[in-house]
């Protein structure tokens, strides 16, 4: 049997108070739906459809290379009724994995065990046992056996079945053809006026149906969201399963509550993280980096025994070992830092190739450059690479020495070994081993008289 995968996300989410969809909220950066896809095509070669309807549009420009299949639920009729749009593109020879948009951390392996059941011709069914059951779907097995017969609705059971903790998530796997027969037979005739998925259980136990209740490693895999509290505090525990993980890899963190991870973080064995460190998109950590409080990195690789200081951002770059970076520094994209480059406080480098040993110390922009080895730029300086049309680039050759205040104006190369005086505005090329200096000739007035402040008019 191959594997089809439905993912319901077609409700509105009125309790977010959004005009964004509910499942395209984010938990660790990422769209709750796109966890439940990705964690769904581990599975393997597995067909994914999507059930749309409320934000249906946004939902498709937000996974348009997702090589999706879309079954649009025009109203919101209930479980069943959504699943049951889908039906028509599901495989006859299949079995369908039932997962939810806005139920973002089921683990694959959860995933599998249900439809490994459904492959041996049960129904698998994913429940949990909580210790407040409140709003969900009660379990209901028979006595003696044990098994599986019903799942009751909160708003359906009686009182006896409302003191039941092992609730219904929602989540399973069937062979499709059972689904198509029990689907046209759910009924609206409850309290929500809805067709109900969970009454194919009760259709299943009639029928002599086997139903294999899996369970999830912990609650928050099955934890769905429908108001900001329960986002924030699924997020919550999603970063604080990142911070052990990375922990587990060989970091030190000091705070495992104050790390944000919203993509990926590699790490070697002892990096150091201080406190409130944000990392986006992919970050690689090798052996000895050292990040201190408040940075923020995107899509960056940072090579061995580098320190990035405190309050500095970095996006879109290549970090040699032996760095250093800030405090204060932003690295733009494009960025790529040789062994033992120095990026010092409030310097900002973009699409920048700074090469061995090179200094970039204080409160410069160096931006579309190629620096040499070995170089310092001195306090202050600019590379001038937009004319207000367009860019131009700056060589800058080994050993040489740009003092403080200069202005760049691309494009223009300085060679190796070459000085820039302090103050200069730099337009023409300097030659190898040059000293040049372009500012204006300073004057002095000797007996100069200070302007005095006017006495005011009365």
């Amino acid at each position: 049997m191959t594997t089809d995968i439905v993912i319901l996300a077609a409700g509105q989410g009125s309790r977010m108070k959004s005009a964004l969809p509910k499942v395209l909220h984010a938990v660790g950066g990422k769209p709750m739906v796109k966890h439940v896809i990705d964690n769904a095509r581990q599975l393997g070669q597995a067909r994914v459809h999507v059930v749309i309807g409320h934000g249906a549009e946004q939902l498709k420009e937000q996974l348009s290379d997702e090589s999706l299949s879309f079954a649009v639920q025009a109203e919101q009729l209930g479980t069943g009724h959504a699943v049951a749009q889908a039906v028509p593109d599901l495989a006859d020879d299949s079995v369908t994995l039932i997962l939810y948009g806005d139920v973002p951390l089921t683990q694959p392996e959860t995933m599998q065990k249900l439809v490994n059941a459904a492959h041996t011709g049960a129904l698998g069914l994913l429940t949990v046992k909580l210790e407040n059951p409140t709003g969900y779907g009660r379990i209901v097995r028979a006595e003696g056996t044990d098994e599986v017969i019903a799942i009751v609705e909160q708003k359906d059971a009686s009182s006896d079945e409302l003191q039941i903790n092992e609730v219904n998530t929602g989540i399973m796997a069937v062979p499709t053809s059972l689904l198509r027969k029990w689907l046209p037979a759910l009924s609206s005739n409850n309290a929500q006026g809805e067709y109900y998925l969970t009454d194919i259980i009760a259709m299943a136990a009639s029928e002599g149906v086997r139903i294999d209740a899996q369970h999830p490693s912990c609650e928050q895999e099955v934890q769905g969201v429908n108001n900001r509290v329960q986002l924030a505090q699924l997020e919550r525990w999603y970063q604080l399963q990142q911070a052990e993980q990375l922990m587990l890899s060989g970091a030190t963190l000091a705070d495992p509550a104050r790390v944000d991870v919203r993509g990926s973080v590699d790490v070697a064995g002892d990096v150091l993280i201080d406190i409130n460190a944000v990392f986006e998109g992919r970050v690689v950590l090798e052996t000895g980096v050292v990040i201190e409080p408040n940075c923020v990195l995107k899509n960056v690789t940072v090579g061995k025994n580098t320190r990035i200081k405190a309050n500095s951002v970095l996006e879109d770059s290549i970090i040699g070992e032996s760095c250093d970076i800030g405090p204060f520094a932003r690295i733009r994209p494009g960025t790529d830092l040789a062994k033992g480059a120095k990026i010092g406080n409030f310097v900002e480098t973009k699409k920048a190739i700074i090469g061995e040993g090179s200094k970039v110390n204080h409160l410069s922009y160096i931006g579309d450059a190629i620096i040499g080895k070995n170089s310092n730029i001195g306090a202050g300086t600019i590379t001038c690479n937009y004319d207000g049309v367009n860019k131009s680039a700056t060589h800058i050759g080994d050993n040489a020495f740009i003092g403080s205040n200069t202005a760049l104006v691309a494009p223009v190369s300085v060679g190796n070994s070459a000085t820039i005086g302090a103050g200069s505005t730099v337009t023409k090329s300097v030659a190898d081993d040059t000293l040049s200096v372009a500012r204006a000739k300073q004057v002095m007035l000797s007996n100069w008289q200070r302007p005095v402040k006017k006495a005011k008019e009365s």
